[in-house]
This record gives C-alpha cells, structure tokens and sequence, in this order.
C-alpha cells in the first residue's frame, strides 16, 4: 500500500479536485504514506496520494514522544508504520487548568447539599484535561490537515483524544477497517471522464439508471434484453451526415449496432453490481431481478435456517462463502456474491436472518 510516484504534469486541475470523494473526507492513511505523500505543484498544502488528492488526515497511534508549550502539545505518533509529529493546541479550559488563580477552590456554603457550578466545572476540565493531555505509550486519536513545517511533515490537529481501549478492540477495529478503505477508496487511481469538465453523463451510467427505474417502477422480476432496449434508443446520437458527393464517408457502427453494444455493456454492469442476474445461461437471455427473485430469497433462507443448526455452524453462523457455494449448488451457478450480499441484506431487513459477526449470518 504505497503511493506511486506521480508526474507533476499529471497533476489534475484543481477545479476538478472536489469530484474526488476523498477529497472532503479525513482520509485513514498509514502514517508512512501519509510522509510519502507528493505536495501539490499548484496549491501548497495539498498532497497527493494515487492522484486523490488529500489534505487532512484521520490516524490513531501510540505516543512515542511529546512536548509541551504554553499553547499546544506535541506529539509524536507511531501507528506501526512510521512516526509523525502531530500539534494539538490547548483550549481554554487546558490553559486556565495550570493557572492557580482561576482554579475553583472550595465550595460556597450556599452551594453546600446542592448544585456547585464552580465545582462542576472543575470536574469538566479535569475530565477533558484527562482527555487531551497524554503520556507516553498511551493511544491518540488525532484527525486533522497536514503540514510541512521545517521540510517535515507534521499533522495539525483540529480534534485529538486519548482513546481508552484496554482489551484493544478500538485498534483491531481500526485495523481491519483502514485495509478495506485501501482496497476499495485509496488504491483505487483517481480518473476522471474525458467529459469531466462538462455537464454531460456518460452515457453508460444514464443507461443503467434507466434499467434500474425501469425494474423498480414495473416490480418485474425477470425480464429480457428486448424489453428495455428501446428505452436506451434516446441515448444514441443520431447519425445525420451530410457529407457532399465528392466526400468520401467514413465507415462506423450503425445506430443499432451502438443500441446492442450499450445495452450489453449496462447489463454486465448491472450484473456486476448484483441487481440482476441469469439463472441459466443460454441462447435465450433471461435476467432476473435480484431483490424480486422469491425462489433466490427463500432459497438463501432455508439454507441459512438448515445449516444453522449443524454442530458446525450454530454457535457463529453460517459463512457468506459457505451460503454462495450451497446456493449456487441449490439454485444456480450463475449467483454472484455481490447478488447474495443484496439478498441477505435484504432478509436481515426483514427479520428473517441476523448477523451475528462480519459475514456470518444465523436465524433466530
């Protein structure tokens, strides 16, 4: 998991950095990464990381060292990978906490038996001083943009806590979620459309929208590539040339050939994404709808409901691995896995299964 080292020249237009999700986001990057990050060439204190451009951060790591001023702690951070400074500024009441004269001292005997608001409020300052002043080997969570100060990197933080987490499920947490963020979001090259800078939709995405307004408008559970051919006809251009008679006509697809090829590639996406699938491949293309497929549902129902109550599996659950083999074995081949993951999520919707950890699922 490590950013390649980008071109300047590739840089993308800042314009066209907000298309980017991550952008917005406090990105969870390895503190390694985050060192290794490529400074923007157009706006200082932007950094890149696979072409996401990125400029505050989200890390959770364990005090190696610290330092601290009038106005601000600092820390340094190590969460495996690396060690990065991060500067936390004190807040008011962390100021007035080693100020004597603002102190609260003792009670009023007016106070005594009832509410002491001097008294609460020192009990609110100690408990955010407990928060926010650490030591060393204790966790931080920090959050906020990255800076270079004195050609090092370093993070300023506008949120940071101590993170109590004595049997650490915190940290496995945060370690399992951070490498899925990588896999799905981070590694991921950010690219954009030719079209990018306009305010045309590509027209791929138009057509599977279609399809998919068209299943949910009609409720039908299954359904052929002719049905909705018709409905993507708007989105072929239509071929006008008028080209002169000495002009010699370039040769391309015709407007049906353009109409098959996009009606082909919406339903491969759509496929990919779980909302349809063919329960039997053959000549006469028949796809049907994941989320109205009863015999799909009660079919993954039984399964889970049978096999939950083998020896095996009645403590945790069945497996989605283990769900998709049976259920390709009972009802079809063709079931992706991200077709079975609408499904069970929409049982789990209805109460008819439950989640009993990360992808095992049991019925009551």
């Amino acid at each position: 998991m490590q950013a390649a080292t980008m071109d300047p020249a590739e840089e993308p237009p800042s314009m066209l950095w907000g298309l980017d999700p991550i952008f917005s986001a406090f990105a969870k990057l390895y503190v390694r990464d985050i060192l290794q990050m490529t400074e923007s060439t157009q706006v200082p204190g932007i950094y890149f990381y696979n072409s996401h451009p990125i400029y505050k951060v989200d890390v959770l790591g364990t005090v190696v060292c610290k330092r601290e001023r009038e106005d601000f702690f600092c820390y340094g951070v190590d969460d495996g990978t690396g060690v990065i400074n991060c500067l936390c500024w004190k807040n008011d009441l962390l100021k007035e906490a080693g100020d004597p004269t603002k102190s609260g001292g003792k009670p009023s005997d007016g106070a005594l038996g009832g509410l002491n608001p001097v008294a609460e409020l020192e009990k609110l300052r100690q408990a955010q001083l407990s928060r926010c002043h650490l030591e060393i080997g204790e966790l931080l969570r920090v959050r906020g943009p990255v800076k270079t100060s004195r050609q090092q990197r370093e993070i300023s933080a506008s949120v940071y806590y101590k993170v109590n987490d004595p049997v650490m499920a915190g940290q496995i947490a945060w370690m399992m979620e951070v490498p899925q963020l990588y896999r799905q979001c981070y590694d991921k090259p950010f690219k954009l459309q030719p079209n990018a800078t306009g305010l045309a939709i590509n027209p791929l995405s138009k057509a599977t929208n279609i399809i998919k307004d068209f299943v949910k408008q009609k409720s039908v559970s299954r359904f052929r590539p002719y049905d909705v051919q018709d409905l993507l006809q708007p989105l072929i251009p239509s071929q006008h040339q008028t080209a002169s008679a000495d002009q010699e006509t370039v040769a391309g697809p015709s407007s049906c050939q353009q109409l098959r090829h996009l009606l082909k590639e919406a339903l491969q996406v759509l496929q990919d994404e779980g909302i349809v699938y063919r329960k039997v491949k053959s000549q006469d293309e028949v796809y049907h709808v994941t989320a109205e497929d009863k015999d799909l549902l009660l079919a993954v129902k039984d399964i889970i409901r049978e096999d939950s109550r083998r020896e095996k599996y009645s403590e945790k659950g069945c497996h989605i691995l283990h769900i998709l083999s049976a259920v390709r074995q009972r009802h079809s081949l063709n079931v992706s896995k991200a077709a079975l993951e609408l499904v069970l999520k929409s049982l789990e919707c209805n109460s008819d299964i439950v989640s009993t950890s990360d992808n095992h699922y049991t019925v009551f």
